[in-house]
C-alpha cells in the first residue's frame, strides 16, 4: 500500500490477525520498512508480503492497534463508515432512541472496531476519549466523521485524552472542545437524573457501564439499609431510593465525588432524608459496620491497571469482599465488581470466593453480571470483556 510505512511479522505469526485479533505484539514484527513514529497509520504484512491490515504504530509491547482489516485507505469517508456501524448497532439495540435514556457509549474501542478510542453521549455533547496517539492525532477528522453520522443529535465535541495517551508518549495533549459548545451538564438514565462533569470529572465524566446494573440494584432495594462503597457520582444510591430503599449512605475518599453525590440525589430526590454521604477510606469506613446493612455495593476503581500488579489486586479484593461479608446482616445482598481488564473473571471470583471463606458465611450466587450492550465486545479479543459482577446472597 503506497503512502505507509510497512511492518512486516515473522513467519507464523500472522495467525492472530487472520482471526481478526486487532494486536500486534512486539515479539511478532520482524521489520518496518520506512519512517514511523508513535501514532502513525502503517500498514501490516505477514512473512510473505500479503496484506493483512492497517493500524496505529506505538511504543509498548503492543506495537500495533489493528483499525481495518481491508485494504481501504482511513480518509474521511472510511472513519464516517466505522461510525455509521456503531451508531447503527445503538439504534438496533433501542438504545439510541430511548425517551428516558440519553446517556450511553458511542464507541468502545476494538467492540467497535477502532482500538483506542472510547466516545460517549451525553444528552448531545460527545466526550472523545483516545487511548492511543493514533486516535489523539486523528481526533479532528474522527469529530467531523461523528458529526457527520449523528447530524443534529450532536452540539458539542469534548476531547479528555490528556490523561489517558501513554506516559511515554511524545505529545502534549490539552483537554477541550474540538466543536461547539455545552448547553447542559444534565442527562437522563432511565428516568433518572445525572450531573455529569466530563472537563474534571473522573473517566469521560460519567460510569456508563453501569447502567444495566444500576437497575437491577433497585429490584433488590426495598426495605433495605444500603451501603454504596466507592459512589463516585452516586448512581448506585439514588437508584436504591428509586426501589424504596429504607436508608442509603454513599462513601468515596473524594470529597469532590461526595459533592457530586450529593447533588445528584437532590436533582431526584430534593429533601430526601434517606440518604447521606460520607468522605472516607473504603477500608477505614468498613472496619465497623456490623449488621447496619443489609446490601452493600462495592463498586472499586481498577485494582490493577496492569498485569505486574495483578497479585496485589486480588487480595484488595479479597480483603474488601470479606470485610463486606463479614458484616453484613443475614439475609443480606452484596453487589461486587471489578472494572480491572488484567484481572480476569475466574480470578476475581476465586478472590470473592476467598473472602467469602475468610468471613465463614454462606454464600450464594444470585447473578453474573457484566457490561451493558453499549460496551460490545469483539469475539475475536476476548480481552475486551473487561466488567465482572456478583450479585450474592449471605446467610
Amino acid at each position: 500500500m503506497q503512502g505507509f510505512s510497512k511492518v512486516i511479522l515473522k513467519k507464523g505469526k500472522d495467525e492472530s490477525l487472520l482471526r481478526f485479533h486487532p494486536w500486534i505484539f512486539s515479539g511478532a514484527i520482524q521489520k518496518i520498512k520506512g519512517p514511523v513514529e508513535e501514532g502513525d497509520v502503517v500498514a501490516v504484512y505477514n512473512h510473505e508480503r500479503r496484506f493483512l491490515g492497517f493500524g496505529h504504530y506505538q511504543i509498548g509491547s503492543i506495537m500495533v492497534r489493528v483499525f481495518s482489516f481491508e485494504e481501504e485507505v482511513p480518509d474521511l469517508a472510511f472513519w464516517t463508515e466505522k461510525i455509521a456501524s456503531a451508531w447503527k448497532l445503538r439504534q438496533d439495540i433501542g438504545l439510541a432512541e430511548r425517551q428516558d435514556t440519553n446517556v450511553f457509549r458511542l464507541i468502545h474501542g476494538e467492540g467497535d472496531g477502532m482500538p483506542g478510542l472510547i466516545v460517549d453521549y451525553y444528552n448531545g455533547t460527545v466526550v472523545y476519549q483516545a487511548h492511543s496517539v493514533g486516535m489523539w492525532l486523528n481526533r479532528s477528522l474522527i469529530a467531523e466523521a461523528i458529526r457527520n453520522v449523528l447530524g443534529e443529535r450532536v452540539s458539542t465535541i469534548y476531547d479528555k485524552s490528556a490523561k489517558t495517551l501513554p506516559f511515554k508518549a511524545d505529545v502534549e495533549p490539552e483537554d477541550g472542545y474540538l466543536w461547539g459548545e455545552s448547553t447542559t451538564h444534565e442527562v437522563m438514565e432511565y428516568g433518572n437524573k445525572f450531573e455529569v462533569d466530563w472537563e474534571t470529572g473522573q473517566k469521560t465524566g460519567f460510569f456508563v457501564d453501569q447502567r444495566e446494573n444500576r437497575k437491577l440494584l433497585a429490584d433488590y432495594a426495598k426495605d433495605r439499609d444500603v451501603l454504596n462503597m466507592f459512589c463516585y457520582s452516586g448512581g448506585f444510591s439514588f437508584y436504591a431510593m428509586n426501589g424504596g430503599a429504607r436508608m442509603v449512605h454513599s462513601v468515596d475518599a473524594s470529597a469532590k465525588a461526595i459533592e457530586l453525590t450529593n447533588r445528584n440525589v437532590e436533582l431526584n430526590f430534593p429533601g430526601d432524608q434517606r440518604h447521606e454521604a460520607f468522605t472516607a477510606d473504603a477500608f477505614d469506613f468498613m472496619r465497623e459496620i456490623k449488621d447496619k446493612y443489609d446490601l452493600i455495593v462495592l463498586d472499586p476503581p481498577a485494582f490493577a491497571k496492569h498485569q505486574r500488579v495483578v497479585r496485589q489486586a486480588l487480595q484488595g479484593y479479597k480483603k474488601l469482599n470479606a470485610r463486606a461479608f463479614s458484616q453484613i446482616r443475614p439475609g443480606g445482598i452484596v453487589f461486587t465488581f471489578s472494572c480491572s481488564q488484567a484481572v480476569s473473571k475466574d480470578q476475581f471470583r476465586q478472590a470473592v470466593f476467598s473472602g467469602a471463606a475468610i468471613a465463614q458465611r454462606k454464600v450464594r450466587i444470585l447473578h453474573q453480571l457484566t457490561q451493558p450492550a453499549d460496551h460490545p465486545i469483539d469475539i475475536y479479543h476476548p480481552e475486551g470483556e473487561y466488567l465482572k459482577g456478583l450479585v450474592l446472597y449471605v446467610e
